[in-house]
């Protein structure tokens, strides 16, 4: 590949809130200031699955489990992809986080890049964190240079939040600055605790959480936790919060709503992180679905709250978008990551490129 082209990638996304879907999306793109969506896909697969991928979280070895687990992904992520009909220069395969501890330089995203390239016949980018947290870097959130493309002609300063398993933000400034971290938990302890309590695998529009009432005796020493005053950049695993689930309200739908707003209220702590308000966020991810939730950012911001399908965007494919948008910057050698991003010292590039075996390329025409 080389610069000053336009490709087409695709992006491949399965996210921590384990929503029961894999996210397939196709753009143009340059690698830098062009992009330009053309196709999204999402594609459901069931509970079993889940259940066999939330076994395997906190792991940091291979074992039978989560070796099973990664072929049964990667068999996934081959099939959204064939089935989708979609051709591309390349594939951006972010796989299934399973255990994110930066701290610690770790982060494991279940996924085999070389299979789903000889499978499809394209090139696939994947282990798109692990450069970054190598040299010292949270390894997250990874598209905001994606956010702030999508962006170009939006008025600034602007918030882009992410309310997947984790909510994460990006704050683009006047002048183009990018400032962006993991806020708290979003949907995967909502979702953790719905799935253990109903079997449902999650609260269909906030309906349950607007039923209920927060606890302010619960949601006080929750917001206590070092890491809501820690300066960002910063990143959380989809985990660190559980042990918080066992000391809820004993009332379900009081729960529910304790929880939603819990995430709320992480949300408006960060903003006292970035040098100017935003004069508005724009919210994408499952969570915009969830009113309980968007009625309390309204609420606590001040300023306008919008799903990105207000301003022409889809907001369930931006991630995937990202991950296609990565694969070429990736396969451009420019950087994916910065340091108000993710807390690396430098720019970094990051990536794995796998091309598909020569047999296998000929083979897929």
């Amino acid at each position: 590949m080389s610069d000053n082209k336009v490709y087409t990638a695709i992006g491949l996304m399965s996210g921590t809130s384990l929503d029961g879907e894999i996210d397939v999306a196709l753009i143009e793109t340059d690698g830098e200031a062009y992009v330009k969506p053309l196709d999204f896909k999402p594609f459901p697969y069931e509970q079993g699955v889940r259940d066999k991928v939330r076994a395997c979280f906190g792991r940091r070895g291979h074992d039978a489990d989560t070796m099973a687990a990664e072929q049964m992904v990667t068999d996934l992520h081959i099939a959204a992809v064939q089935a989708s009909g979609f051709k591309a220069d390349i594939i951006g395969f972010h796989g299934q986080t399973i255990t994110h501890a930066p701290e610690d330089g770790f982060t494991w995203q279940l996924g085999d890049g070389q299979r789903l390239a000889n499978e499809t016949g394209m090139d696939v980018v994947y282990n798109l964190r692990k450069a970054d947290v190598e040299v010292g870097g949270q390894g997250a959130p990874l598209i905001p240079a994606y956010h702030a493309a999508m962006a170009a002609g939006q008025e600034k300063p602007l918030a882009v939040l992410n309310l997947g398993g984790v909510a994460n933000v990006t704050y683009i400034g006047a002048d183009g600055a990018l400032i962006a971290c993991d806020t708290g938990p979003a949907n995967a302890l909502l979702d953790d605790y719905i799935h253990q309590n109903t079997g449902k695998p999650h609260d269909e529009g906030g309906a349950i959480a607007l039923s209920g009432t927060p606890d302010t005796e619960f949601i006080k020493p929750f917001l206590e936790h070092p890491y809501f005053s820690k300066e960002p950049p910063k990143s959380l695993d989809r985990n660190e919060f559980t042990p918080f689930l066992k000391d809820l309200p004993e009332k379900f739908e009081d729960a529910v709503s304790t929880l939603a707003a819990i995430t709320v209220l992480s949300v408006a702590r960060s903003v006292h992180h970035f040098p100017d308000a935003p004069k508005e966020w724009l919210v994408c991810g499952g969570g915009r679905k969830n009113n309980a939730i968007m009625q309390g950012l309204q609420k606590e911001l001040g300023v306008p709250v919008r799903a990105v399908e207000e301003a022409g965007w889809n907001g369930d494919a931006i991630e995937a978008q990202g991950f296609a948008y990565l694969a070429v910057r990736s396969a451009l050698g420019y950087p994916l990551t910065f340091p108000k991003t993710t807390g690396v010292e430098r720019p970094q590039p990051g990536g794995v490129l796998c091309r598909p075996d020569d047999n296998e390329r000929k083979k897929h025409g």
